[in-house]
């Protein structure tokens, strides 16, 4: 049996990652493929209680380096509770969020050094990246705008203000243009353009990809912070 694929959706506050994560996995299952989708922090007992004291705040305040390790705990069980076994039974795993997310949050946006993101991430996940990162980008005041149209009640993070926001923006961006796995796409336009988007970029990636299109296609330009 081959081993499965692991994708992963990141991007900012209000970008419509949850959404999008749904659109490709009903696309991939249409195809013929097994699909795992799984969220973080989340996706185990251990990570769906450190998702709920880091969201909403049960616990109260929680400092930067606490925030990071209780990430890290959470990603650590999901690793091995979840992503490998799916993946070694030959099933693509889809995740909202994962390890760039740390730097991007945690890192650009708290202030923690990178390099010890970077290690730190290294242990709890042994060392497993995704075949596949895409970054959907949305300046901050539009991704805001979303969540406030939908009537969507702020989590911790989303309440941390544009300040905080913009970093982790910028970080996302600048992590996406550094890394040969991840790509970073506008998400602006309605979920079907951006939908378009991401597919075409799974059919780059994977020749076993519903509608995979082979090398010779050509990424559309990634888009500018505005």
């Amino acid at each position: 049996m081959s081993r499965g694929r692991f994708v992963v959706v990141e991007g900012g506050e209000g970008v419509g990652k949850s959404t999008q994560v749904r659109r490709l996995r009903t696309f991939l299952e249409a195809g013929g493929l097994p699909v795992v989708v799984t969220r973080e922090p989340g996706g185990t007992a251990v990570g769906e209680g450190i998702r709920e004291v880091l969201l909403h705040g049960r616990a109260g305040p929680v400092a930067p380096e606490a925030e990071l390790l209780m990430i890290l705990a959470a990603r650590a069980a999901l690793v091995r509770e979840v992503v490998e076994p799916a993946l070694a039974a030959g099933k693509w795993v889809l995740s909202d969020r994962f390890d760039l997310s740390s730097l991007a949050y945690q890192g650009y946006g708290r202030g923690i050094p990178a390099d010890l993101v970077a290690r730190l991430n290294e242990f709890a996940t042994g060392g497993l990246a995704p075949d596949l990162c895409i970054v959907l980008d949305l300046p901050v005041e539009e991704g805001m705008a979303r969540q406030a149209l939908a009537g969507k009640s702020r989590d911790r993070f989303e309440s941390q203000g544009r300040a905080f926001l913009g970093r982790v923006r910028r970080g996302y961006v600048e992590l996406a243009r550094s890394r040969a796995d991840t790509v970073l796409l506008s998400a602006r336009g309605s979920p079907g353009d951006v939908e378009a988007r991401i597919r075409r970029e799974v059919a780059l990636a994977f020749p076993e990809a519903p509608g995979a299109a082979g090398p010779a296609s050509r990424r559309e330009d990634p888009p500018r912070p505005s």
